[in-house]
């Protein structure tokens, strides 16, 4: 079979390195057009582009550009841009959109969308966006905001497709068909009963295959299952990737619908979970590449002011053994080496555990297994090495006795890091911390502590 492959034109395109990115001539026109004020020149480069395009373009050219881009297109202005934007640029383009500008485009979202937009916006911005709204979609996102923060209800969307559970799909169809108003995107119909309980959801390609005669009761999915409003959204992105699930029905307290989770939001979610780890390992929080100095300094800060302190607790460690360093210059020069190795070996065990327990991999049940398993593979690394390691003492040093010393504290750092690359997000997640944010600096703490000790230690003892 002949495939036509999909030709990309215009302004955005492949790039050599396979992503999918705006090209920098179309960035140059652009902002070209907007610096002679051609508005025709810039809707023509503009138009082509997905709303994803245009906010990246937005978070990428100087505010003074911004400015000038959105007051000689903001007439435009898509809504879908305004939910593909980063929190931050958001903020400053809904305040440099005209007001009838700004409501059109809401308008044009979904309430889950919108429920996105107003939880990043003080409270003035809110109200724009909410007046901004039909009766009936105001109603329905004022209610999604009074559900806790990063709940189902707040990511839900409330334009749901559902009927009752006794129709069959002819009926199902000739509804569908009737209305103008369905939601952008839906991939179940929801059957419920007759008190609004969600009962079971048929696919649309079922629905489309089927006989009209034939029950809706008849092509339900295994798959279904509610999620109650509350349910915490990161819980409902596990559940979405978990059991391969589409879209899920939201349910409030007495176990009526209320919305439904597609996909793609559950999706956005997992994403931004894992980015979030990821940041937070490196202890720099949520920052993006958009905020101010001032608030990536306030955000790092004081991670950088605990790794100050561990490695003020390492320092005084090598100044306890001043002595012995004094005598044999060469421990100075390898010490590093042994606390280096721990660290990184550490890291590893670190990241492993962190990301298990994002997914629920790493539970009581098995976090003695995997501690096990850790502690082994640092002692096999740390055995390897111990023996490259030692030789290099022998052969760098002349001393066979240096070289023993470094392999021993060689093996003991890299058991302690994986024991403590394990341990440590464990009992830090017990006890209500988050183990992606404060694990590394207790691993790091430790990795050094011990590596300086037990190398020191070991020299000060067989060579004095």
């Amino acid at each position: 079979m002949t495939q036509t492959q999909p030709q990309f034109d215009g302004p955005a395109e492949i790039a050599e390195d396979g992503d999918y990115n705006l090209d920098k001539r179309a960035i140059a026109g652009i902002l070209e057009a907007v610096d002679r004020g051609d508005h025709g020149a810039l809707s023509a480069l503009m138009d082509p582009l997905h709303p994803a395009d245009i906010a990246d373009l937005l978070e990428q050219i100087p505010p003074s550009d911004r400015e000038a881009l959105i007051a000689l297109y903001g007439g435009e202005f898509d809504g879908d841009i305004l939910s593909e934007l980063d929190e931050s640029v958001r903020e400053e383009v809904i305040e440099l959109l005209n007001p009838q500008v700004l409501a059109d485009a809401v308008r044009d979202l979904e309430t889950d969308d919108v429920v996105d937009l107003l939880e990043d916006l003080e409270e003035p911005q809110q109200e724009v966006i909410l007046e901004a709204l039909e009766d009936p979609d105001r109603v329905a996102v004022e209610q999604s905001m009074t559900y806790p923060e990063d709940s189902a209800g707040r990511l839900m969307q409330r334009e749901v497709v559902m009927v009752p559970q006794h129709w069959n799909v002819g009926e199902t169809i000739d509804f569908l068909r009737a209305h103008d108003d369905l939601p952008e995107q839906f991939y179940h119909v929801i059957m419920v009963d007759p008190r609004m309980h969600p009962v079971g959801y048929v696919t649309l390609g079922k629905l489309m295959g089927a006989p009209r005669a034939q029950p809706l009761a008849e092509l339900t999915e295994d798959s279904f299952r509610t999620v109650p409003v509350t349910q915490d959204e990161a819980e409902v992105a596990y559940a979405f990737n978990q059991y391969h699930l589409i879209s899920v029905p939201v349910v409030d307290e007495n176990d009526r619908l209320v919305g439904v989770i597609t996909i793609d939001d559950a999706m956005v979610v997992l994403d931004d979970e894992h980015e979030e780890d990821i940041m937070r390992l490196a202890g720099v929080g949520e920052g993006s590449l958009t905020d101010k100095v001032i608030e990536t300094t306030k955000r790092r800060f004081p991670w950088l002011a605990v790794n100050l302190v561990t490695a003020v607790l390492a320092s005084m460690v090598i100044a306890r053994f001043e002595g012995v360093i004094s005598q044999f210059v060469a421990l100075a020069v390898l010490m590093p080496i042994v606390a280096s190795m721990g660290g990184n070996a550490g890291t590893q065990s670190l990241t492993v555990a962190v990301r298990s327990m994002a997914t629920k991999d790493l539970t009581s049940a098995n976090v003695w297994r995997v501690i096990r398993r850790e502690v082994l593979v640092g002692l096999v690394n740390g055995l390897i090495f111990a023996a490259v390691m030692g030789v290099v003492g022998v052969i760098w040093f002349g001393s066979p006795v240096l070289g023993a010393v470094l392999a021993a504290a060689m093996v003991i750092n890299l058991v302690v890091a994986g024991l403590a690359g394990t341990v440590i997000p464990v009992v830090l997640d017990k006890m209500g911390v988050d183990p992606a944010l404060a694990s590394g600096a207790f691993v790091t703490t430790v990795t050094d502590v011990v590596g300086f000790l037990a190398f020191l230690g070991l020299a000060a003892m067989v060579l004095l």
